[in-house]
């Protein structure tokens, strides 16, 4: 695959036929599914990382970091559910992954490796290629500037290069909080350990006390982390609501009830109808878990026919509750020990104090709890006007774009008369790329 580095613009606007602003997993896989359509098209794909198909999330090296979905569940081929295990078949037979067989389930309800998922989409990737007669291209940059023409899309990029393209893709994903700038912080982030830096985790006191902000799966990724440190001391978990991610099971198949009842569409309806689900599994002896796969095929429908208000109710009251079982949790809460019980308490951090160590504090306590270091796992950043650092202006002639108004993607009025399209950008004929 060539790649253009940094330093090398030039003054020339470069074409192609479609820009993808990302390389993450989700720009790579759109990038795969174009260089499998017939025909002939220019790819460019403006990612600053040395590699495609990674992102932040598949860029993990520790082998306890792992997938939260199992390798029935991880495709990335929509055609093919099996992708996954097929691949994964093959790579442990050929001595990968050799601490496979300790989990002692079929490949299929495997967890693997956040870095080998991250293997797995550059393989497929790499053959998309080889058998494409479309071209695809790695631009080594970050975009700080697109505008919307009638003759297609704009980029200017970082080092000062533009591209042109009859459509681009937003694939940016969301940053992580531990370590990302924003111009309204807390300061949390600025005082926090990175949740994957298990050789930054050696540094700490094998017996200090840890605090962790926020109790999702970022969390169980720093248990994990710590664990592989050779951390041993208390671990206090701070959460809003009191609550921790279930360990994830393999449950039997469920009747797609969203499929046949087409009137639940807002979060209200949809919680009610997910819940009475989950007790009627439960009361045929059947994993109440099983009813939340159905679930994931017709999520995005469901929010984008959501009204803002509905989606803030969600985001509010629901977005807690819902969160993705996690592989790794019973790890981590042998782990953590009483952590659990501290969790589950009606906990709000008040703020991070720098300094030699770091203090917590509940909003409703006065003095603040000691700690030697503290951890700041919120989960993913993506608020992109709170971001302190170079960001897409996006058409800054044209009206202004804002993120959307729960804090998630963009606002949907702005797609050039097309409609709610999730953050899509128009080209000139009036089509839409979309990113995922």
């Amino acid at each position: 695959m060539s790649e253009t580095e940094r330093g090398q613009a030039t003054k020339a606007i470069r074409n192609a036929d479609v820009l993808i602003i990302g390389g993450g997993l989700s720009g790579t896989m759109l990038a795969v599914q174009l260089l499998r359509l017939p025909g002939t098209r220019q790819i460019l794909v403006i990612e600053p990382r040395t590699e495609l198909g990674r992102g932040e999330a598949y860029s993990a090296v520790e082998l306890g970091h792992t997938l939260n979905g199992n390798a029935a569940r991880m495709s990335v081929d929509p055609d093919n559910a099996d992708d996954l295990t097929q691949w994964l078949t093959d790579y442990i037979a050929a001595g990968g992954w050799p601490e496979s067989d300790q989990q002692h389930v079929p490949v299929s309800e495997l967890f693997p490796p956040r870095g080998i998922f991250g293997l797995y989409a550059q393989q497929r990737l790499a053959e998309a290629r080889a058998g494409s007669a479309s071209t695809l291209e790695h631009v080594r940059a970050e975009v700080v500037d697109l505008q919307v023409a009638p003759g297609g899309v704009l980029l200017t990029l970082d080092d000062g290069q533009q591209l042109q393209g009859a459509q681009a893709v937003l694939a940016t994903g969301m940053f992580p909080a531990a370590r990302t700038p924003q111009t309204q912080s807390s300061g949390l982030n600025a005082a926090a350990v990175d949740p994957w830096d298990v050789r930054g985790m050696t540094q700490l006191a094998p017996h200090s006390t840890v605090l962790i902000i926020g109790s999702g799966l970022t969390m169980v990724d720093a248990v994990v982390s710590l664990e592989q440190a050779g951390h041993r001391g208390p671990i206090e978990i701070f959460s809003r609501h009191g609550l921790l991610p279930h360990v994830r099971r393999q449950p039997p198949t469920w009747p797609d009830f969203l499929a046949e009842d087409h009137s639940l569409r807002s979060p209200l309806q949809l919680l009610r109808e997910v819940r009475r689900q989950c007790q009627d599994a439960q009361a045929l002896g059947i994993d109440w878990q099983a009813p939340l796969d159905t679930v994931r095929a017709h999520i995005g429908c469901l929010w984008s026919q959501a009204s803002e208000r509905q989606k803030r109710q969600f985001v509010r009251h629901v977005r807690p509750w819902w969160r993705e079982p996690s592989p790794s949790l019973a790890a981590a809460e042998r782990r953590a020990g009483g952590a659990a019980a501290q969790a589950r308490a009606s906990a709000d951090p008040g703020g991070i104090v720098p300094g030699p160590g770091a203090h917590a504090k509940r909003r409703s306590d006065t003095a603040p709890a000691p700690a030697w270091r503290a951890t700041h796992h919120a989960g993913q950043w993506c608020r992109a006007d709170q971001l302190q650092r170079d960001r897409i202006r996006l058409a800054p002639r044209g009206p202004p774009v804002a993120p959307a108004a729960v804090g998630a993607g963009l606002d949907p009025a702005w797609a050039t008369g097309a409609g709610d399209c999730g953050g899509c950008i128009g080209c000139g004929a009036g089509r839409t790329g979309r990113g995922q």
